[in-house]
């Protein structure tokens, strides 16, 4: 069985290696910055949609997710809404706003490349403070990924050791994105995006009818607990329930200032293409967080309590798809897995080596650096991010896959998403209340998360640290605006220019 699985796995790596290949040979006549780090802002609606889902939804949609519902229930469930509204509302109100932003903002290629543009400031500490938390957020959130690779070898294959697996799947991910850039990580993603489309459509669907089935016998005893299908965790409205609504309702902050997903709508080449987009990219991201929370629902009355007492909740997906399926076909359902962590770790990569090369190597360690020196600063940067990220999956006491996406996510959340959403819709926002909302977002959310034990404040501890570091940095943002200078008339001027070039882009 084992071997007709391998067969898969090694066909499937070697279509993404082709896509970095193809890529490489093609960036090569032009070769410029933004070719690499932006696809020239040429991504059609449907490869910008999947590739942003995605880049989003890593190995934690396969196995993070539907292991805690597949424990706790639908307790757990609150997740999922959250990351659904936060995906449509980032769509319709940060999207379009933020491409055009970003083409009139000097025509910017990263994150604080825009935000600093958007001020025209001269000053780099926004760019050079923002590119140093994207480098170390992104190699736990890379770690997370190349984990999530041991972990489906080891489980499929029997092995003693993930170390093997781990360094194998790194150098394909650091090859493609190495190789062909923006345009590789987008095209492998758009087919990644459809494999795991499939994998969890198909799944709960094949393991509801042999539910179903007269004479059906779970794989081990069903004991599923009283308040397993109630949306509240603790079975009724208390603060426990409270907690776990508001932490996973806050898991849609994340949306508006994840850099790798934001690049996404930066790159996307007309407003035609960016409706596409939208409605793709929200009904993809609305099915797979669906069908997500079914596989650990049905996996509940499937393995029964297999997995539920061992810690190995997040192999619920691997172990249905392995008894249910032919050796083959089941290989093919689980490089979904693969293609989960590959799209999230190969986009974290690329956004963290942009980041670098446009906003700390050029600006301030070499200011005439040529494209071709861009791309290979960049390019060394991927296999540095890479390999640290690979030592941090090594180290057991790393964290498991849904904890570290967590924490990754949360400083994200916390630290940028305020600065964007007030970059685009707030006319007054300012430079200092830029950084000073950042920095502020980023400590409150790293504060909560180390030195707030969850028994504290009655309990809200345990309240996910997004939710505070949000809400902090928002505040912050505003006040410090408001007690500072208000912008000159050349960025009141460029906000009004955008939002009319918004307005009537055809």
């Amino acid at each position: 069985m084992a071997i007709a699985e391998l067969i898969a796995f090694i066909l499937y790596f070697a279509v993404v290696i082709y896509i970095g290949i193809h890529f490489f040979l093609k960036s090569r006549k032009s070769g410029s910055e933004k070719d690499y780090f932006l696809g020239g802002r040429e991504m059609s609606g449907p490869v910008a949609a999947l590739s942003a889902g995605a880049s989003d939804m890593s190995a934690w949609v396969l196995m993070g997710l539907p292991g805690a519902i597949y424990v706790a229930g639908l307790g757990q469930v609150w997740i999922s809404v959250g990351l659904i509204i936060g995906t449509i509302l980032a769509w319709v109100f940060v999207a379009p706003r933020l491409r055009t932003f970003s083409i009139k903002a000097d025509d910017s290629i990263t994150i604080p490349q825009f935000l600093t543009n958007r001020f025209k400031s001269k000053n780099k500490i926004l760019q050079i403070v923002c590119a140093i938390v994207f480098i170390i957020a992104y190699t736990v959130y890379a770690a997370s990924s190349i984990s999530a690779c041991g972990d489906l070898f080891v489980t499929v294959f029997n092995l003693d050791s993930k170390l093997v697996p781990m360094i194998v799947a790194t150098l394909i991910i650091v090859a493609y994105t190495f190789l062909g850039g923006f345009n590789a990580v987008c095209w492998t993603d758009f087919f990644q995006g459809l494999l795991m489309l499939a994998a969890l459509m198909i799944v709960p669907i094949v393991t509801m009818v042999i539910i179903n089935t007269k004479g059906f016998d779970p794989v081990s005893a069903v004991n599923i607990p009283a308040t397993y299908y109630n949306f509240l965790s603790s079975g009724k409205f208390d603060s426990t329930s409270m907690i776990d609504i508001l932490s996973g309702l806050s898991w849609g902050f994340g949306y508006f200032g994840m850099p790798h997903i934001l690049i996404r709508y930066m790159s996307i080449k007309s407003r035609k293409e960016m409706n596409r987009s939208r409605v793709i990219g929200s009904c993809w991201t609305f099915l797979i967080i669906t069908a997500a929370t079914f596989v650990g629902i049905f996996g509940r009355k499937y393995l029964g309590e297999m997995l539920a007492d061992n810690g190995t909740q997040s192999m619920v997906f691997i172990q249905m798809v392995r008894r249910i399926f032919p050796a083959l076909i089941s290989g093919i359902l689980l490089s979904a897995i693969l293609s989960a962590s590959m799209s999230t770790a190969d986009s974290q990569l690329l956004a963290s080596s942009s980041a670098f090369a446009s906003d700390v190597y050029k600006p301030v360690i070499r200011k005439k650096a040529s494209d071709k020196e861009m791309l290979w600063a960049g390019r060394i940067v991927v296999i540095i991010i890479a390999v640290a990220a690979l030592f941090i999956a090594i180290n057991p006491n790393s964290g498991g896959i849904m904890s570290l996406v967590s924490n990754a996510w949360g400083f994200f959340g916390a630290a940028f998403g305020p600065a964007i959403i007030l970059a685009l819709y707030w006319k007054r926002f300012n430079y200092a209340g830029a950084v000073s909302g950042i920095l502020a977002g980023f400590v409150v959310d790293a504060l909560w998360l180390y030195a707030v034990p969850s028994e504290a404040l009655g309990g809200w501890g345990a309240l996910y640290e997004l939710f505070p570091g949000f809400i902090i940095g928002l505040v912050v943002s505003v006040v410090v605006t408001l007690c500072t200078k208000a912008p000159a008339k050349e960025v009141t001027d460029l906000f009004d220019q955008s939002v009319e070039f918004t307005k009537n882009e055809k």
